[in-house]
């Protein structure tokens, strides 16, 4: 029996995404089944979901928990980059609705086996995808030092990045990830700040290591064509570098023209695909926030499609 799981803004992605029955559904981010069994639940008898992930783990996990709705849900080991080719796999030609919610998981977090955290000492991997692609620990020991403080500041948004990628050079080759975490706390110095001095720099390398940033910017228009007109999308992003992405291509989107304002007529031809339900993100509650830290960052926007 799984223990409850209930994801971040919860109540405010099933307001966002109106399912009902027998509309069709995407959860992009799968994860531990949270967002999705919500969604069955709310488009029954008929509706559908049809849902992505990288990690295999999570996805046995999300099996697990939508064991009730069998027969309405398709779960596949792949990544929201290719959701015009799932949608296509699965026969479907539009959807109602779709959540992407971007980011690690508190149950990747607490598998130290991952390499996504500082406070729990395992392999520096940091892979959503186990089976594929660069690691963390590839990264920090390869890398110059000029492209590994640019890495830090860019995708991290560290002051001190090239003083921790200095560090870093400096006492690699790194396998473990608290020995990093150790390392890049003696270069930060002592923080006015919170957060654990390794946050942003474990950060910057976790985006480098799924090109995550690549990922959204790829994902984002699939997304707005596969939507019917009135079907929806949310999407929650956890730091300024994702919403900001969002929030520009959702301005952009929902904009007619795109010429500069001094020019008397168009000649862009661009045309508004979609209308912003928020032009401002949506935030957890106080109540959510104290059950559950991770919300705290948590920003949700949403669009509908023309």
């Amino acid at each position: 029996m799984l223990p409850p799981h209930l994801p971040v803004l919860y109540h405010q992605i099933i307001l966002a995404l109106r399912p009902k029955s027998p509309g069709r559904y995407i959860d992009a981010t799968v994860g531990a089944g949270g967002h999705a069994r919500g969604i069955l639940e709310k488009s029954s008898p008929d509706g559908c979901l049809l849902g992505f992930d990288l990690d295999p783990q999570a996805l046995e996990i999300a099996t697990q928990r939508l064991s009730d709705y069998s027969g309405r849900f398709t779960l596949v080991h792949a990544s929201y980059t290719t959701l015009l080719d799932q949608l296509q796999a699965a026969g479907w030609e539009s959807t109602q609705g779709i959540v992407i919610d971007l980011g690690v998981s508190s149950m990747q977090l607490d598998k130290p086996e991952k390499g996504f955290s500082f406070l729990k000492d395992g392999p520096l991997d940091m892979r959503f995808n186990p089976d594929q692609g660069t690691t963390a620990a590839k990264l920090v020991n390869t890398l110059e030092e000029a492209e590994l403080g640019a890495l830090i500041y860019r995708y991290g948004e560290e002051r001190q990045s090239r003083r921790i990628a200095r560090a870093i050079c400096q006492n690699r080759p790194f396998t473990r990830t608290q020995e990093l975490a150790e390392v890049i706390a003696k270069a930060a110095g002592r923080q006015a700040e919170k957060i654990h001095p390794a946050t942003r720099t474990f950060q910057a390398l976790r985006i480098a290591v799924n090109g995550e940033l690549e990922g959204l910017e790829a994902f984002l228009p699939q997304a707005i064509r596969v939507l019917s007109s009135g079907g929806r999308l949310a999407v929650i992003s956890f730091h300024s570098l994702e919403d900001r992405i969002v929030k520009q291509f959702f301005r952009k989107e929902s904009t007619d023209c795109l010429c500069p304002p001094a020019q008397p007529v168009c000649t862009c031809g661009h045309k508004a695909s979609i209308v912003e339900i928020n032009r401002r993100p949506i935030l957890a509650d106080e109540i959510e926030v104290k059950e559950n830290p991770r919300a705290r960052s948590a920003r949700l926007r949403v669009v509908e499609k023309i």
